[in-house]
């Protein structure tokens, strides 16, 4: 659907760089978004474009953002909304012969899972039937959306894989499991053939922006990158399985322990389709730290296209915080971050019934937005009453953190997944050491990435995932200790401002673009008429070797030289 009412938002017919964009900038402020807003003002001499992907309009207040000056392009859309077309559904045969290419993509989708061999052959085997099937996507097509949903050959596709592959009894909840798993895919199209005119295509991960980015690149031709910063098909997967929405029909006796339900398995993969359709159209794909990118790898993404280029900050802009902090650190502990179960916010309020019987003044400050999960927010406050914590626990709301760092003597973290959390960053440069938990990146940022970055020292202490007394335990460590305390805020002070300057970031990101800026002007012009190879070869090609960034994860060594973009940090 449309952009969100009455809002006024630049529009543009071309832009340099096109951002893909799922629930996050300019609604959802924090973590990734301010990664958003941080790109696209390091690099004032590019002309952004953005597309925002929502579930529904009523899910998103008023922006979050002030548009940078060099966005010069912004539309909403909202997979989940439904538009209200004045039309009466009529039955046709359908097309098996296109039925049959659809079963096709769908088989290279499950060879390349079940595979371990080459994933540049299994990409591009996707992509070869991913541009055969689009052009009879569309309005007319033999698999347009109404094709899909009214057509007798799709209803008989639909009722053959439920009897040859759903474990689940309830073919009625099969049926409407994959209209509206596969429902988006056609508004996706229709947003891509709409969309402005780019040099580069940019996602911000894989599924739904992702797939976006796919399309785009097959209907513009031009080159495609992706950032991920979590693994999308990840968290996915620990929604899923926290989900109380995907039914399982079967009987007590026909569930075997550890088994995944079948509608959960479902989403599963098509999740992990959507990825691979990703994977295989972009010419760069990033990780923030290498773990994440040996999981990409894992995951179905080329090796040879991968590399890492972790988060950096405005080292200034912290930096100068810490003449306002006290010579001992402050009895105050700070989950800054959304209330959401993925940030485990009752693992820290839990952790605080601890804390206070050692450090009886001890406070816990929760500063961060609670809208996007009422249900789970009010369930903390449940949680501090039923422990009595209501003069030690603040919810403070959403606080501008260079704000909240001089108060605070600890950044607490305690998700149960991330990736390379920008707070972490903030808090070091500032002078805050931290206590996180053993995800994503922390143990890297705390500990530090090979000898000399270990040489600097701890910059706090990494616990185990849902662990309360482990997580108190760390915590008033650091904090009785005043001399331990000061160590760890300098071995981040000195981490931050050797690895994880926004300098280098840009930096890395600049090399990301001019190779892709100059492999679209190479292919214009080669093909002036735009995009002829259909299998994807041209856009999606590994680098020529000592082109552009290194793959790997050369996170801690010296980055090329590169035309600056921005003030230094």
């Amino acid at each position: 659907m449309g952009d969100a009412g009455g809002q006024d938002f630049p529009k543009a017919s071309n832009v340099d760089v096109l951002l893909l964009l799922e629930g996050t900038f300019p609604y959802v402020a924090g973590g990734v978004s301010s990664w958003v807003n941080q790109i696209i003002r390091g690099f004032p001499q590019i002309r952004f474009g953005a597309i925002f992907l929502g579930s529904r309009r009523s899910d998103y207040g008023e922006i979050k953002y002030a548009l940078p000056d060099n966005l010069v392009h912004l539309e909403c859309h909202y997979l989940h909304e439904h538009a209200i077309e004045d039309y009466q559904p009529a039955p046709t045969d359908g097309d098996a012969e296109a039925f049959g290419r659809a079963a096709m993509l769908h088989d290279r989708y499950r060879e390349a899972r079940a595979a371990r061999g080459d994933a540049i052959a299994a990409g591009r085997a996707i992509e070869r039937e991913f541009a055969a099937l689009l052009p009879q996507m569309r309005a007319g097509g033999a698999l347009d959306e109404r094709a899909f949903l009214h057509s007798r050959e799709s209803w008989r596709q639909i009722t053959d894989n439920y009897r040859a592959r759903c474990t689940d009894p309830s073919f009625v909840d099969y049926f409407w499991t994959v209209r509206i798993m596969h429902a988006p895919v056609w508004r996706l199209l229709a947003i891509a053939d709409r969309a402005p005119r780019a040099r580069v295509l940019h996602t911000i991960s894989t599924g739904y922006a992702g797939f976006l980015g796919a399309l785009l690149r097959h209907v513009q031709g031009a080159p495609l990158v992706l950032t991920e910063h979590g693994i999308y098909t990840k968290e996915r997967k620990i929604d899923l399985f926290q989900s109380a929405w995907i039914r399982d029909n079967r009987g007590v006796f026909e569930r075997r322990g550890g088994e995944v339900a079948y509608f959960k398995d479902l989403w599963i993969r098509f999740f992990e389709a959507l990825g691979r359709s990703c994977y295989a159209a972009s010419m760069r794909i990033v990780a923030l730290y290498e773990a994440n990118r040996q999981r990409q790898i894992a995951d179905g993404a080329p090796a040879e296209r991968t590399l890492c280029i972790p988060n950096g900050i405005d080292l200034q802009r912290f930096a100068m915080l810490r003449g306002e902090r006290p010579a001992d650190p402050p009895p105050i502990l700070c989950l800054i971050g959304r209330v959401v179960p993925i940030k485990d916010v009752k693992t820290f309020i839990r952790a605080m019934r601890s804390v206070v019987v050692h450090i009886p003044h001890a406070q816990a400050w929760i500063a961060g937005p609670e809208d996007e999960d009422p249900e789970y927010a009010r369930e903390c406050r449940l949680v501090v009453e039923s422990l009595q914590l209501e003069a030690h626990v603040k919810f403070l709301g959403f606080q501008k953190v260079p704000e909240l760092l001089p108060k605070i003597g600890l950044v607490v973290l305690s998700s149960i997944s991330e990736a390379l959390p920008l707070v972490l960053l903030e808090g070091f440069a500032a002078g805050v050491p931290c206590v996180a938990t053993d995800v994503g990146a922390c143990r890297q940022l705390v500990y530090g990435h090979g000898p000399e970055d270990e040489a600097l020292g701890a910059a706090g202490e990494v616990v185990r995932i849902a662990d309360p007394q482990a997580l108190a335990d760390a915590a008033v460590r650091l904090l009785a200790d005043p001399h331990r305390w000061r160590q760890a805020a300098a071995a981040g002070i000195a981490r931050v401002e050797r690895y994880y300057t926004q300098t280098r970031m840009f930096a890395a990101y600049q090399a990301v673009y001019d190779e892709a800026m100059g492999r679209a002007a190479e292919a214009c012009a080669a093909e002036p008429s735009s995009r002829k190879r259909a299998d994807g070869d041209a856009a999606a090609s590994p680098a020529k070797p000592g082109a552009g960034p290194r793959s790997g994860c050369p996170a801690h060594a010296t980055q090329p030289a590169l035309v600056s973009t921005t003030a230094p940090d």
